[in-house]
């Protein structure tokens, strides 16, 4: 049992905000118009940063599924946690803080995707899809048993979560909306099936990179956009998504055909398959994104008709980032600017007095803390992020020399073969240390955005070196690391 409501409530529980934090599934930063995405337009979570605030150097500590969500519940990482990689089953008899709000009189609440194997503890109520879920007639996990609906997974959450917000009434509540899309294999709704067809995306400055100054595995590892997807489900070329009715079917081949011929034609009239991946990938990619920001918009607009918006508090983010062609590549894992930096926005209660960005760096295992201090609420000291809510409340900026640490474990992944690794990102620079390989990198951020540059052998940086061995250890000790893989990183730094 939780020590006495160790979340002491500091305010009144009629006074205390609602929290509704919508969290999609691999959304990459770069896919956000509110973020400068030179790729759609995705006013609803516009809508939320101009009331708001926009977090503008925000990583994800483990960037995979289900060890992100493991963080997000706990506030603590994944070596605390206990949930290292997607094979894990989560502990659901630790500390989290939807059970710290449950025991200070909160109303909980989960739908859409869990991905954690265990069932959800802490919720009053949760409809969760079993695993990665289906983009077509999802079969949800409930207290009641199994059950199938019909339609499309992201307006499905979407509509689930509107009617338990319509149920509300006089206790706070707090209502995690977790969205499938636009997870792999990127499969539209019905009506955006044909959206973006015309279109033709500007290429990342680093789709055609060699890989020269990166480390080893970049050359190997299995997310290349013209080696590694899959034509089928991956493209979408010739293929009809699982669980569709005959109906759903004859409206995708209606759809897709024209794009299949098209999409054949390309590859028959040039020898670009890298490029021409990209813009078949990037569409039903983007095509997911639309029906996100229609959920977000409809949340809003649900809220704002019950007179809601002035005590909600609205958190939109994602689990990690995304790859959308930077380096060739597709996925996640790495902890390169487009995999673990992640949006996150947070609309406070009846909005910021003005819109703002904060360019401090933040981390996912401050989602916790933030949450519980926003509901009035203590925050243990176990939990190993800080609280971003005097930065929502406007009586903080956040202070500069934050720095988010990040640990990769899963290498032995035989669909990706990403490298284990421990990284730490400052303001300015972000060191990695991939300690199977025993190869590190440096980059600047400010003078090399795309992280073409390692600096890690440059006589120049040495300083720089230096100076980021020195945080990365002490990151590591702070955060309680395993004391043998400390000492792994001290020796291969000397």
């Amino acid at each position: 049992m939780l020590p006495i409501l160790a979340a002491m409530a500091v305010w009144p529980t009629e006074t205390r905000p609602n929290i509704v934090m919508i969290f999609s599934d691999d959304h990459a930063r770069q896919a956000i118009s509110a973020y400068g995405s030179p790729f759609l337009s995705t006013p609803a979570i516009d809508r939320l940063a101009k009331e708001g605030i926009r977090f503008d150097r925000h990583y994800t500590a483990n960037p995979l599924c289900a060890p992100s969500r493991a963080t997000l519940l706990t506030g603590k990482s994944s070596h605390i946690n206990g949930h290292r990689d997607n094979a894990s089953t989560f502990d659901g008899g630790q500390d989290t803080f939807p059970k710290r709000l449950q025991a200070a009189g909160y109303e909980t609440a989960v739908i859409g995707k869990w991905h954690l194997a265990s069932e959800p503890t802490g919720f009053d109520h949760w409809e969760v899809l079993p695993g990665q879920g289906a983009y077509y007639n999802p079969e949800f996990l409930t207290q009641q048993g199994r059950r199938t609906d019909p339609g499309y997974v992201t307006e499905i959450i979407t509509k689930k979560a509107m009617d338990w917000i319509e149920g509300r009434r006089n206790k706070p509540f707090f209502l995690l909306v977790g969205q499938k899309a636009p997870h792999r294999n990127w499969v539209p709704g019905p009506r955006h099936m044909s959206l973006f067809s015309d279109r033709k995306y500007p290429e990342p400055a680093t789709l055609r990179t060699d890989y020269s100054s990166l480390t080893s595995a970049a050359k190997t590892v299995q997310m290349r956009l013209d080696t590694h997807m899959r034509p089928a489900s991956d493209l979408h070329v010739d293929y009809v998504p699982p669980r569709m009715n005959e109906d759903q079917q004859a409206a995708w081949k209606s759809a897709l055909a024209p794009q299949d011929v098209a999409y054949k034609a390309q590859l028959q009239n040039s020898n670009d398959l890298l490029g021409t991946n990209y813009q078949r990938y990037l569409r039903n990619y983007l095509r997911c994104i639309v029906s996100i920001d229609e959920g977000v918009g409809q949340l809003y607009d649900l809220l704002k008709a019950r007179d809601m918006l002035k005590n909600t508090v609205i958190i939109y983010a994602s689990d990690q980032g995304f790859f959308l062609g930077e380096n060739a590549w597709y996925d996640k894992r790495w902890f390169y600017e487009p995999s673990a930096g992640t949006p996150f926005i947070i609309r406070p209660a009846g909005a910021a007095a003005k819109p703002r960005e904060i360019h401090s760096v933040t981390s996912n295992l401050d989602y916790a803390p933030t949450i519980l201090e926003l509901a009035g609420l203590s925050v243990p000291s176990e939990m190993q992020g800080s609280s971003l809510a005097a930065v929502v409340h406007g009586q903080s900026s956040t202070s500069s020399g934050k720095t988010a640490y990040g640990h990769f474990y899963e290498s032995e992944d035989a669909d990706h073969k990403a490298p284990k690794y421990v990284a730490l990102a400052t303001e300015r620079h972000k060191i990695i240390y991939y300690y199977d390989l025993g190869e590190w990198e440096l980059f600047d951020l400010r003078s090399d955005s795309y992280e073409t540059k390692n600096l890690w052998k440059t006589g120049s940086a040495s300083t720089v070196r230096h100076e980021m061995i020195r945080k990365l250890l002490a990151k590591m000790k702070e955060l309680k690391e395993e004391p043998a893989l400390i000492e792994v990183v001290r020796r291969a730094a000397s």
